[in-house]
């Protein structure tokens, strides 16, 4: 059944948000691009790549330093703004977020137990076999999370009570999987309790990372994205409420774990190989729907692409930091201060509203 929200889209509008985003998120990847912690950068890239003169540690600095890592940034912040997005709206909590809820504290503990057990088994060495197991591992993880979050879900009630049960849930899964993380980092050789560290503050390095496994990664949330799109129209029915969504037609229980389970396979992919990064699934679906609107049809896309040029910017400001504090700081950190701050200032617009309702 067609709603209001529905027939109030247009394909222009959606082509407008969807290419003002992009453009965005073109002009970010191209500062980054443009600059690094080498000397090349700026107008010289450019017409490096132009005429095609690059000597060979230009060449190397462009396609194998900096080109990977602002696909795989865009990648990540594209899985990870996403999988906020759809959890928000299952789970009509506007305070919903992979990194919050403990999704990707999950995820992320499925990888270290993964990293722990090749540093016992097999020395720490990445076998073919290897490069394909975290994001499962990190996949299981992320389910038996969502597992746990849906379960309390079910026994609390809607409104500010239910908020509160949710994030408290959140913060107590993050906290068990931060514990067994920094356990296991201390049983280990120190060169891996160093890749555990960094693991744990989000990282967007990419040395180790061939570039078939970046596009490995890159295909399989193009392809989440996809099915997350096709159940755009559910997610909008979805976000109004179980009853109204069942009298409209929608199958429920279905699309509820279908969108999170490919939202959280999205998640996990990322997470699997860059650690925990927070409050991008917070901080780009708040941004955007106060410029595009709520439909997840025009949503989805744009998120994508938010996610894409925030993370891409998020991991620029980490490059530039090397300049005053000589060294790369961990892209976490910096998406946490960015995100911190926000999500007080949403929880208490959300309590605001709460309490306005009750009077």
């Amino acid at each position: 059944m067609t709603t209001r929200r529905d027939r109030a889209l247009t394909s222009r509008g959606l082509w407008q948000a969807v290419l003002a985003v992009s453009l965005l998120y073109v002009a970010v990847s191209v500062m980054a691009l443009t600059y690094g912690s080498s000397d090349f950068g700026g107008w010289q890239v450019v017409s490096g790549l132009v005429s095609g003169e690059l000597t060979p540690s230009q060449h190397a600095i462009v396609w194998h330093a900096r080109m990977p890592r602002i696909l795989f940034a865009g990648i990540v912040g594209a899985a990870l703004a996403v999988g906020g997005a759809v959890f928000q709206a299952v789970l009509r909590n506007p305070l919903a977020d992979p990194y919050i809820l403990g999704i990707s504290g999950g995820a992320a503990l499925g990888g270290t137990l993964l990293l722990a057990l090749e540093a016992a088994v097999f020395g720490g060495a990445m076998t073919y076999l290897g490069q394909l197991s975290p994001p499962i591992a990190a996949f299981i993880g992320a389910m038996g999370t969502l597992s746990i979050i849906f379960g309390v879900a079910r026994w609390t009630p809607a409104g500010r009570t239910g908020n509160y049960v949710l994030l408290l849930t959140g913060v107590i899964v993050n906290a068990f999987a931060s514990a067994v993380i920094l356990f296991l980092k201390s049983v280990v050789s120190a060169r891996k309790a160093q890749e555990m560290l960094f693991y744990l503050m989000g990282t967007l390095t990419v040395e180790g990372l061939s570039f078939q496994l970046i596009a490995s990664v890159g295909g399989v949330v193009l392809a989440c994205l996809a099915a997350i799109i096709w159940y755009a129209r559910d997610l909008n029915v979805l976000s109004l409420g179980d009853d109204e969504a069942a009298a409209l037609g929608v199958d429920v229980e279905r699309t509820r774990w279908w969108t999170v389970a490919i939202a959280s396979l999205a998640v996990a992919c990322a997470v699997a190989f860059t650690g925990l990064i927070g409050f991008v699934g917070l901080v780009v679906p708040h941004g955007l729907r106060l410029v595009v609107g709520p439909d997840h049809r025009v949503l989805i896309p744009c998120c994508a692409l938010g996610g894409a040029a925030f993370l891409t910017g998020a991991d620029l400001l980490t490059r530039a930091s090397f300049a005053v504090f000589s060294t790369t700081l961990p892209v976490g950190v910096v998406t946490a201060f960015v995100g911190a701050p926000l999500f007080v200032v949403f929880l208490w617009r959300n309590l605001r509203q709460d309490a306005e309702g009750v009077r």
